[in-house]
């Protein structure tokens, strides 16, 4: 029967919740699934046997609370679909997914204060239980499924099986790894000293000079950290987008010998580790620097520290995240029909008024995500202000200092990361009015074989005059950069030595086998794996919620984009301070493990994959998806077979910004590893804070090496979108095939 083939999914996974509920260790495991000594364990072991075991022989009768409902999906797998089938679902899923959370947090440890408390008010005083386990997870994302199912058959979604799951799915990672755990550390900003929660102990730490202070205005002080990360952030803003657009113009309109150096050169920084950039930048124009020397032999100009404050921050921000604009611009700029341009020209418009006409506004999403990225990279970074900001004071190291500062006020650490989502808020909804509900569909079912219309002559020079002088800037801040892993000490010692690659990455030959003798190679190992984990996944949930922002209405939307952005509007110190803290205990215990940094990379990246989604799904009419749907193509299908191809700008700069990221982020991660799980870039700090630059800077030359790899391969893996249209030197086929002078002949002569 076909209601049969309609309800696969539901008894698919009713079938997976239930075998995981009898087979999988409910509980997590220290030494992880495979540490389990044998089969035995899951029946008789008392923290390492299934839920089934767990209410059967060690008296955990709450466990019962997660089958249930899974019985229930099992009997309406064999009901007609419909709303009766769909209220049973939907009731059935979220009470059951209910009951497994409550129990979760209701029942931590023995003797553990709050939890204690509701487990005597259970009846189950006494009792206790660690986080949950693989098999408490697959039934957790059962019940979530089941729950989708339900509400889709209640008709909404228009009884798509796919998006329900995709829109519940998605909603239910960021609830877990986005808004609890944030919020449950912001939530510290209204509990006073003596822990009472109070409105007024937000305002104090707060509504203060030094946050909101505009002594700057009328003296020589500096205004308060609040208008300085505001102020920073728009700046770089501003000037990542634009020139991250003049550089994708040139990539993608022009034909000038840059291009390839640009290639080269532009996506540099991106894949470079913090510490590069701000000791190539500090090697410049510190105290010591090349050109405050340079001033004073040529000028006897005194060294000072001019660099240091907001002009050091801003251009060490515009140097880190232009990248970022780049790739997310240039997408948007390929993805801009030729059509449209070439039917301007036709009504003789040139192409300067072109450009400001047709081409410009078609470039809007792009500059607005650009914009709203580099705005919250900003007011999230904190490497760049720490190396160069000197006096200059801004949120996100003020966050860091109450946290690991002599005062450790976590209450005022709270309540200044509300101001930094606040700011997100703000320039979020901002970006919403200014797009507004606009038409910048380029792509559609129809094809589209014109040429790109090159950049006007005027706009052409601008951008390579601005554009030249960024790429040889580059280049030198790298020279410096790589000259300090190869002498024996910078400042003092020029001799070239191969020495701290040795130290780092030294190999031993023992009776034929290799032994990995450098002191950076454990650390080198566990970076690729968790960053080649956490990429296709960032990449993948980026494109979805991409997806269902661009494509489904559904309640909530807004607060669902939203959700997906607040991990770029927190710092990452706050957001590594939030997993530890939501994270150490009971139900969901990650501390130690490296999930939870694999979690924090994806969905500290998330926004980057959403945002270049955004913008290309703008671009996408939606007659294509229409199209494959109506041709009995699932909504799966349609996305992987249609939709996806079209993505390949997006798809390639949100696995490459994932994965360089993941490679090189340090403040949301550093209060997250361990001496098992300790990574590339707090390896390197760590060398920094014993003062061996050598074997720092030797180690990020070999990550900015072994990432370049990286790069070039995913860049060919994934490939180009195939848009079926002509390169600028193709001949068009109707001059080679058109007669000339007086042999040419009618077309209606012509025929028989």
């Amino acid at each position: 029967m076909k209601f049969q083939d309609d309800n696969r999914a539901i008894g698919l996974w009713s079938g997976l919740g239930l075998a995981a509920f009898v087979l999988l260790p409910w509980y997590s495991l220290p030494d992880g699934l495979f540490g389990l000594q044998g089969l035995s364990e899951l029946a008789v072991g008392h923290d390492t046997s299934s839920a089934l075991a767990q209410v059967l022989l060690h008296h955990r009768p709450w466990l019962v609370l997660g089958a249930w409902p899974l019985l229930a999906g099992l009997i309406a797998s064999g009901m007609t679909p419909g709303r009766a089938q769909g209220r049973l679902l939907a009731w059935s899923g979220a009470l059951g997914l209910l009951g497994v959370l409550a129990q979760g947090f209701a029942i931590g440890l023995p003797n553990t204060g709050e939890a204690g408390a509701w487990s005597g008010l259970l009846g189950m005083a006494g009792a206790g239980q660690p986080g949950f386990g693989w098999g408490a997870v697959a039934v957790l994302a059962s019940l979530m499924m089941l729950t989708a199912f339900g509400v889709a058959r209640s008709g909404a979604f228009r009884g798509d099986l796919f998006v329900a799951a995709a829109v519940v799915g998605s909603g239910g990672l960021l609830m877990v790894f986005v808004a609890f755990p944030v919020l449950r550390a912001l939530a510290g900003a209204f509990i006073d000293e003596t822990g009472t929660p109070s409105l007024a102990a937000w305002l104090a730490r707060v509504g203060n000079e030094r946050t909101w202070g505009l002594g700057c205005l009328n003296s020589a002080r500096n205004c308060g950290v609040a208008w300085n990360t505001l102020f920073l952030a728009v700046l770089t803003g501003l000037s990542t987008t634009a020139l991250g657009t003049l550089l994708a113009l040139i990539e993608d309109r022009s034909d000038s010998r840059v291009r390839r150096a640009l290639r080269l050169l532009a996506p540099l920084p991106i894949i470079t580790p913090p510490f590069v950039v701000g000791l190539g930048l500090v090697l410049l124009f510190g105290r010591a620097g090349l050109v405050n020397q340079f001033l004073e032999w040529a000028f006897g100009i005194e060294p000072g520290r001019w660099f240091y404050g907001w002009f050091g921050v801003w251009l060490a921000q515009l140097f880190a995240f232009t990248p970022i604009a780049f790739m997310i611009v240039r997408g948007v700029v390929q993805g801009i029909g030729p059509s449209l341009e070439e039917a301007s020209q036709t009504l003789r418009a040139d192409s300067a008024r072109t450009f400001r006409n047709v081409t410009f506004p078609l470039m809007l999403p792009g500059l607005a995500n650009a914009f709203l990225v580099g705005f919250i990279e900003s007011i999230a970074d904190f490497g760049n202000p720490i190396v160069a900001g000197g006096q200059f004071s801004v949120l996100s190291t003020e966050i860091f200092f109450a946290i690991v500062g002599a005062q450790f006020d976590q209450g005022r650490a709270a309540a200044l990361a509300w101001v930094l989502t606040l700011f997100a808020l703000g320039v979020f909804a901002l970006q919403r009015g200014v797009l507004g509900r606009k038409s910048y569909t380029t792509v559609s079912g129809k094809g589209d074989a014109g040429i790109p219309m090159r950049l006007p002559k005027g706009l052409r020079r601008v951008a390579l005059a601005v554009a030249v002088p960024w790429l040889v800037f580059t280049l030198v801040v790298y020279c410096f950069a790589f000259t300090g892993g190869f002498v024996q000490t910078w400042g003092r010692n020029y001799t070239p030595t191969l020495d701290h690659f040795r130290t780092a990455f030294g190999i031993a030959f023992d009776g034929g086998a290799i032994q990995w003798a450098g002191l950076a190679w454990n650390s080198l190992f566990t970076t690729i794996q968790l960053a080649a984990i956490a990429a296709p996944l960032t990449t993948g949930l980026g494109l979805l919620i991409a997806w269902l922002l661009a494509r489904i209405q559904f309640r909530g939307q807004g607060a669902f984009e939203f959700s997906a952005l607040m991990a770029f509007a927190i710092p990452g110190t706050v957001l590594g301070v939030s997993y530890v803290v939501a994270f150490n205990v009971p139900p969901f215990e990650m501390t130690g493990s490296g999930l939870i940094i694999v979690m924090c990379f994806i969905f500290r990246n998330l926004p980057v994959g959403v945002r270049a989604g955004s913008a290309a799904f703008r671009q996408l009419d939606k007659s294509l998806d229409e199209a494959s749907l109506m041709l009995r193509a699932s909504t799966a299908r349609t996305l992987w077979s249609v939709v996806l191809p079209l993505l390949k700008p997006a798809l390639t700069a949100s696995l490459i910004y994932s994965f360089v990221r993941a490679m090189t982020t340090v403040s949301a991660v550093i209060f997250l590893v361990t001496a098992e799980t300790e990574l590339a870039t707090t390896f390197i700090i760590g060398r920094v804070g014993q003062g061996d630059y050598g074997v720092a800077l030797a180690y990020s030359t070999a990550l900015i090496v072994f990432m370049a790899l990286a790069t070039a391969a995913i860049q060919w893996l994934v490939g180009d979108r195939k848009l079926g249209r002509r390169a600028s030197g193709t001949a068009r086929p109707d001059r080679e095939l058109r007669p000339r002078g007086p042999e040419r002949a009618s077309p209606v002569a012509a025929q028989p």
